[in-house]
């Protein structure tokens, strides 16, 4: 569709559609969407916290047992976006029933996985669904919000997955502990198979939610400011992973406490994540830029404070829940950004700043890995994280104030419904 034409269409479905409260049909709609994220994030942070188990079972080491993890990112990165423009004339409906259903068969396969060559495929299968379930969710909940409200409707579908870090991740830790690796991952298919009859009850079959042509998309994919607010998404989200995926060795190297405070610091890290998603949409939608430099520069401070004091669990707890809070609350502000840089394709977008934040999650373990293999012990994946994140706010200095968007900030995100 002309560039022009299809803004000309937005205007003309914004004044059909005026901004209002989300009804109570919207609100089963979100609910339905959150709960399909919720599995996900389920699946995805809780193995970070079995991966020690299915390592021992496998007879290998934990190095190894993390390409499964590695795996799963990879999915999220290549698969993710591929995946959406193979399906991009598909009815968003539709799209979210079929992801539902790919996520179920690639939980089963992973339960059912002998090796760990098995369990890496199956990982690489389910991570496809994650940017393309977020990206059709994200233009869902844009149709039951309304107009100018996209900061919201994605911070809406990433709800499930922040409250996942809350109680799915530690939840699931302790069931794989208690029961068996497996039988997290027969929790997470369950859960996706329950969102999956929510999303085909409760999400309205309607023209509204068409999907588009694949040029359309792919269009999207030659402007180079989509590739640049990906990078800073990519570096500067993964302090979050420079210090979630190594609160094990926080709380029983760093600080000398007992393992089973792990799952608390893994919750309180969810709250934080939870409360800084609620925050960023609102901000994402008010203002343009304040909840990116705003969660970068705070998350700075609190990555600092965690390198130099936090073998003290008195200083480490607040400063995850702060990590937490203030790298989430620019995720909704990158999202916005995306759909103003390409917003003919809002599915697509929202597909690639989940690849971004996969990718964050590669750099943040990455990194911290790097640091922790030269030595310097465990706290020092938090300057890992610090120095990711500062190239991520420098990154956004120098380029996205310097580049008008394509459009007018309402209209524009006027064209995620």
């Amino acid at each position: 569709m002309h560039e022009q034409a299809y803004h000309a269409q937005c205007r003309a479905e914004e004044k059909r559609h005026p901004a209002q409260a989300p009804t109570q049909r919207d609100a089963l709609i979100l609910f339905a969407l959150a709960l399909g994220t919720f599995a996900i994030g389920t699946g995805e942070f809780g193995s970070n916290g079995i991966v020690q188990l299915f390592a021992a079972d496998f007879g290998t080491s934990v190095p190894a047992a993390t390409n499964a993890i590695t795996a799963y990112a990879l999915g999220v990165v290549i698969g993710s976006p591929v995946l959406t423009i193979a399906a991009a004339r598909l009815n968003r409906r539709s799209l979210l029933l079929g992801l539902v259903v790919l996520f179920i068969v690639g939980n089963l396969l992973s339960a059912a996985a002998a090796d760990l060559d098995v369990l890496i495929v199956a990982r690489f299968i389910t991570g496809t669904v994650q940017g393309a379930f977020f990206g059709a969710g994200a233009v869902v909940a844009a149709y039951a919000y309304g107009p100018g409200k996209s900061g919201k409707a994605f911070a809406t579908v990433m709800a499930g997955l922040t409250i996942a870090t809350i109680f799915g991740s530690p939840l699931g830790t302790f069931i794989g502990q208690q029961v068996g690796w497996q039988a997290l991952y027969v929790v997470v298919a369950v859960i996706g198979l329950l969102a999956g009859i929510a999303i085909w009850v409760f999400v309205p079959r309607t023209s509204a939610l068409a999907g588009g042509s694949v040029r359309q998309e792919l269009g999207a994919l030659r402007r180079p400011m989509v590739w640049a607010t990906m990078a800073i998404a990519a570096l500067g989200i993964s302090s979050i992973f420079a210090v979630y995926t190594f609160i094990g060795p926080y709380i029983t190297d760093a600080v000398a406490v007992d393992e089973s405070w792990i799952p608390v610091a893994l919750a309180v890290f969810g709250v934080g994540m939870a409360l800084g998603n609620w925050l960023g949409g609102r901000l994402a939608d008010q203002y343009e830029h304040r909840g990116l430099v705003l969660g970068y520069a705070v998350a700075l401070v609190f990555l600092a404070v965690i390198a130099v004091g936090g073998d003290n669990l008195a200083v480490l707890l607040p400063c995850l829940l702060g990590v937490g809070a203030s790298t989430m609350m620019a995720i909704p502000t990158i999202q916005v950004l995306l759909t103003r840089y390409a917003p003919e394709a809002p599915t697509l977008m929202g597909a690639v700043n989940l690849a971004a934040l996969n990718l964050a999650n590669a750099l943040g373990a990455i990194g911290g890995a790097l640091v922790l293999d030269a030595g310097w012990g465990a706290l020092s994946t938090a300057w890992a994280g610090l120095v990711l994140t500062a190239a991520g706010l420098l990154l956004f200095a120098v380029t996205v104030p310097r580049v008008a968007p394509p459009q007018p900030l309402a209209t524009t995100v006027s064209a995620t419904v």
